[in-house]
């Protein structure tokens, strides 16, 4: 079942500048895709379209095969925004984390085993109750993914979601996404943790429109397309070129620690 089909979609700002052209994306229930592109690509314009919170100039996008309303089908859409400050607007952390329960009717107590199982996992269980104004940009960073995380929505789409986030929380957020039972695309101009979140790749051109649609391996290993649009390869990729084949190569810090334990015996 596709939850998102757009065809033929383009976005044009107010001053005539195009954002994104003529973009076809078919999505299928439980799929994990990573839109990567370089800055100014149009991906963060592309997920806000498709999220439902800009209007498209042309094209059409269905949503769950049922309706090309996206407020028919709000709450099952989770938009996190490259900007955490766009989340956050309640009182305190922990009203924000409440909001998106509240709104779809779960039961207090299931809320609240939720809100607190994702604010351990997050280390936001000492923040709860301060005001998202006094978080620091990676506290704010986890607060959002948290509240996105916190309704169970069917489809996520998260707008660099490990920007500010150190190491420690970008492990368990790159978990917490694995984890997820629904949807999930993620907007990203950094490669590096695609193969951990992600079985496919989007690739948006420097024009807008999309350059490549495939799985990871074979988009990350392709350092002319790559090249060609803006961004480099994964860093294991380019530990590895011209020594392995593309089809063995690592792609995860893992993955190469493997190759390399197995090469020394």
């Amino acid at each position: 079942m596709d939850v998102i089909d757009a065809r033929g979609v383009t976005h044009e700002y107010p001053d005539g500048t195009t954002a994104i052209r003529d973009v076809d994306i078919r999505v299928e229930r439980g799929e994990r895709v990573a839109v990567v592109g370089a800055n100014g690509s149009g991906k963060s314009t592309l997920q806000l379209v498709l999220g439902g919170l800009v209007d498209r100039t042309a094209g059409t996008i269905r949503y769950f095969e049922e309706t090309t309303d996206p407020e028919a089908v709000r709450e099952r859409l989770g938009v996190l925004l490259q900007d955490p400050d766009d989340y956050l607007f309640n009182t305190t952390v922990r009203e924000d984390l409440e909001y998106g329960p509240s709104q779809l009717g779960v039961p207090k107590e299931a809320a609240t085993r939720r809100i607190r199982r994702l604010a351990a996992d997050l280390g936001l269980s000492e923040l709860l109750d301060r005001p998202p104004f006094r978080l620091s940009g990676g506290e704010k960073q986890r607060a959002a993914v948290a509240s996105a995380l916190a309704f169970e929505p069917d489809v996520l789409l998260f707008d660099e979601p490990l920007g500010a986030v150190d190491a420690r929380y970008r492990a368990r957020i790159v978990e917490l996404i694995a984890d997820h039972e629904g949807t999930v695309l993620v907007f990203t101009p950094s490669l590096a943790a695609v193969p951990e979140v992600a079985e496919r790749v989007v690739l948006v051109g420097r024009d807008g429109s999309i350059a490549a649609d495939g799985p990871v391996r074979s988009v990350l290993t392709d350092r002319q397309l790559l090249t060609t649009h803006g961004l480099r390869p994964p860093p294991t990729v380019r530990l590895f070129e011209g020594i392995l084949d593309p089809a063995e190569m690592p792609l995860t810090v893992s993955e190469a620690r493997r190759y390399l334990e197995r090469q020394c015996g």
